[in-house]
Formats: structure tokens, C-alpha cells, sequence
């Protein structure tokens, strides 16, 4: 087994390595400038996110779609990802995690764009889309899609369940003491409860949920921040000169390089907010919206809350504690120094983390168990849905009780293997993007036009 895990670690190694990381970074930049700065309507896209298209057909609303996606992005990345990064590359890392998402908006955008554009109808009504639906329907290359089905359907059950579930059940475990058991019968029938009854069910629980998590945990932060207040301005200040010269920071940061600090920020930065990966749009298939374009925005606004907001709240707690308590950080990674950071409010603060970790891993099992569920249905039709979700409720318990090395590194190959199919869509279907966007972006009241429905009716 450790000959094995070894062999995979070397494979996400090198799916996960300069090549990736400069495919998907590069798709963000050309995707930025295509879409004539997408970037720009940022706010227009907020104020769409709680704004109603109840005339618009779909299966549920825009926001809902929003949500949902969100539950799957906002994760375990945005809080031990992000001190990852802070960890081995710096505190500069905090800019580049910052900047990944900034330019991720337009892919997003992107992807949200063609999920619409080539989405069909299922028999019973239900819209399915997302990049297997533009691979075949928008560059006829079908196979494409299978590829990126197969690689959805297999990742799913390792990324967005059983790594999500062995999450919450140590965290229940380390702070209150819950067995790993008990903690995974209580996951698996409060799973079960919302993902029996589809994507309706789904997207209302995580309305609800989304707001509270991220609303909890940037409370937690603002408390943190408020009690490190006087190192504030040198926080930003160590952020913006570590990220061009890490020695910049001192510490244990001196012998870091410059492309250490990018490749850390880049990648974690990549990695929670799922831009270019292809999972998002599944969902933004099913929103309610009058064109792509103004879903595309909605969805879009989600890495603005991800990564802008969230990752830069956690970034600022980690950096600005490390300035006030430089002794009590020192050497440490990942959840520990975020543990760390957590514990200067007292007794409260690891519950807090506690229960921002639990939320925010439970929510992405919410969110893929929906991607998983529509590949599944790309691949065998309808008839596998039952099937599948009485699966994934059943594997959230072994995610629970099971040591999981070997998951997260093969889970996290078939991530990057996702992005490859999808990114092809993305780059051979711009012209397609930024067509669209201009017809309804850049054009007075496009975003109120209605597009013609071309969805057909398929045997899925």
C-alpha cells in the first residue's frame, strides 16, 4: 500500500505541477481579456445573486444554483489550504491565492456561460449541463465528455465525500471528544435527508447554510483581526514585499524563493475556488436565468466570496497572528497553524474553527454529491440516480471511519484530471464566450433579454 500511495503521490505531483498550474492560470488571464474584463461587473453580479429571475425557466434559482456551488467550493481549502500555502511559501502567498481568484472570476464566468449555452432537457423536464454537455454539443468531440464524466464521476466520491467526512469526524473528535463512529451515522442520515430529493433539496439546504457558514467563520475572523489590530497595516505590508521576496518576512521564511511563494499561493488559490476545474457549471446548468450571461455573472460572484473574501480573511488572520505571536507560530503547517491563530480568542476560538471546518466540509459533500450525480447520469442515463445517492450516503460513513491517504492523492489526480477536457471546451469555445458576453454583457439591456431555448430533450 505505501509503494502504491507513493506512486500516486508522484502522478498528482506532476498533474498537479507546472504544466497545470500554467494551463489554468493562463486560461484565467486570455479568459479575463476575451470577455473584455468581465472582472468589471463584479458588483452587477452580486446584486443579480439576490435578485429573482422568477420568469426564467430551470430547475432552480439562480441563487440557489450559487449557493450550491459554493457549499462544494467554500471547503477545508479556504481555511487549511490557505495556511498551507502561508506555511510553505510565505506570507506573500496570501497575494497570489488573492490574485489566482481575481483573474479565476473570468473562467468561471466562462464556464458558466457554455453550461447554459448547451445545456439539455432530460425527459422528465430537469436541465443537465456542464463541460461534457459543450464538448459534445459545442466541438462535437464527445469523447471529451465521457473523459471528463468518468473522471467526475470516480473524483467525486473521493474529494467531495470520504476526505470531506474524515474531516469533520477528527475535527468532532479532537474538540469535542465523538467518536468518529458516531459522528459518521449522524453525517450519513442527515445526507441522506437532503440529497434524496435532488437538486430542489440541495440548493435549499445550502441557501440556508452557505450565509450562516461563511457568515460564522468571517465573524471569527474579524474577531481575531480586531484583536490584532495594531499589527494590521504591517500585515499588508509583509503580504505585498514577502510576495516578491519572502526573505522579506523573516522567520522561517528566509531560505524561500520567490517561485516557492507563487507556486504555493497559485496552487491553493487554483484549488479552493475550483476555477477551471469544471465542476461548477454542472449546477449553473440547472438555474433559472433569462440568457447565459446573466447566470454566468451569479456564478462568477461565488469566487468573489471565496477566494477575495475568505481566503483573504484567513490569509490576514494567519500573517497578522504570526506578527503578534512570531514564537508561538513558528514551524507550523497547515491546520495547526490555523489552530493556532483560532486559539487567540479564548476558550471559544477552536470551537469556532471547529465548527467553520465542519459546515464548510459538510457543505462541499452537499455540492458534489450533485456533480457526481449528473456525470453518472451523463454516463448511464437516469436510471443510476438512486443508485448513486444511496451510494454516497453510504460512503460519507466509510469517509468517516476510514485513514485516508491514499483517497485525498488519488481524489486530487482525478481533480486535475477534470480540468484538462474542461479547459479544452473553455480555450476552443472563447469565440463562443465572448460572443455571448458581448450580446449580453456589453450591449444596453442585454443582461433583461431572453435567449432562444435550444435545449433539447434527451434519453439521460
Amino acid at each position: 500500500m505505501e509503494a502504491f500511495n507513493n506512486f500516486v503521490s508522484t502522478v498528482n505531483g506532476f498533474v498537479w505541477g507546472p504544466v497545470m498550474l500554467c494551463l489554468l492560470v493562463g486560461t484565467h488571464v486570455f479568459l479575463t481579456f476575451r470577455t473584455g474584463i468581465i472582472q468589471r461587473k463584479t458588483f452587477k453580479a452580486i446584486k443579480l445573486s439576490i435578485t429573482p429571475d422568477k420568469e426564467a425557466s430551470g430547475d432552480v434559482s439562480g441563487f440557489g444554483a450559487l449557493a450550491t456551488a459554493m457549499a462544494a467550493t467554500i471547503g477545508t481549502g479556504n481555511i487549511v489550504g490557505v495556511a498551507t500555502a502561508v506555511g510553505l511559501g510565505g506570507p506573500g502567498a496570501v497575494l497570489w491565492v488573492w490574485l489566482t481568484g481575481l483573474f479565476g472570476m473570468a473562467t468561471k464566468y466562462g464556464e458558466a456561460v457554455l453550461a447554459i449555452k448547451y445545456r439539455v432537457r432530460a425527459k422528465d423536464g430537469s436541465f443537465i449541463g456542464g463541460p461534457m454537455y459543450a464538448l459534445e454539443r459545442g466541438m462535437g468531440q464527445k469523447w471529451l465528455g465521457v473523459l471528463f464524466a468518468v473522471f467526475t464521476a470516480i473524483a467525486c466520491f473521493g474529494i467531495g465525500n470520504m476526505t470531506q467526512g474524515n474531516s469533520i469526524a477528527e475535527s468532532v473528535q479532537n474538540t469535542f471528544g465523538i467518536s468518529k463512529v458516531v459522528t459518521g451515522v449522524v453525517l450519513t442520515v442527515i445526507t441522506g435527508l437532503c440529497i434524496l430529493g435532488g437538486v430542489q433539496s440541495i440548493s435549499k439546504v445550502c441557501e440556508k447554510l452557505v450565509p450562516f457558514m461563511a457568515g460564522f467563520y468571517i465573524l471569527g475572523c474579524l474577531i481575531i483581526l480586531f484583536i490584532n489590530i495594531q499589527y494590521i497595516p504591517e500585515t499588508f505590508s509583509v503580504i505585498l514585499r514577502s510576495a516578491f521576496n519572502p526573505a522579506a518576512a523573516g522567520g522561517g521564511f528566509v531560505g524561500v524563493t520567490v517561485m516557492t511563494c507563487i507556486r504555493y499561493g497559485v496552487a491553493r488559490g487554483l484549488f479552493t475556488n475550483e476555477s477551471g476545474l469544471g465542476s461548477a457549471p454542472i449546477v449553473d446548468a440547472a438555474a433559472a436565468t433569462r440568457n447565459p450571461s446573466r447566470q454566468a455573472l451569479i456564478s462568477m460572484s461565488g469566487v468573489f466570496w471565496d477566494t477575495i473574501v475568505v481566503c483573504l480573511m484567513t490569509g490576514l488572520v494567519l500573517v497578522s497572528t504570526m506578527l503578534r505571536d512570531p514564537a508561538g507560530m513558528e514551524g507550523l503547517v497547515g491546520a495547526e497553524l490555523t489552530s493556532a491563530a483560532f486559539a487567540t480568542i479564548p476558550t471559544v476560538g477552536p470551537i469556532v474553527l471547529t465548527i467553520g471546518l465542519i459546515t464548510f466540509a459538510w457543505s462541499t459533500i452537499l455540492g458534489w454529491s450533485y456533480y457526481g450525480e449528473r456525470a453518472w447520469v451523463y454516463l448511464c442515463g437516469t436510471k443510476a440516480i438512486k443508485p448513486f445517492r444511496i451510494a454516497w450516503t453510504l460512503v460519507v460513513f466509510v469517509g468517516c471511519a476510514a485513514a485516508l491517504e491514499v483517497v485525498w492523492n488519488v481524489a486530487d489526480t482525478l481533480n486535475a484530471c477534470m480540468a484538462f477536457p474542461n479547459l479544452v471546451a473553455l480555450l476552443g469555445l472563447s469565440g463562443v464566450i465572448a460572443s455571448e458576453t458581448k450580446k449580453y454583457v456589453w450591449t444596453e439591456g442585454g443582461l433583461d433579454q431572453w435567449m432562444e431555448d435550444t435545449a433539447p430533450v434527451v434519453d439521460k
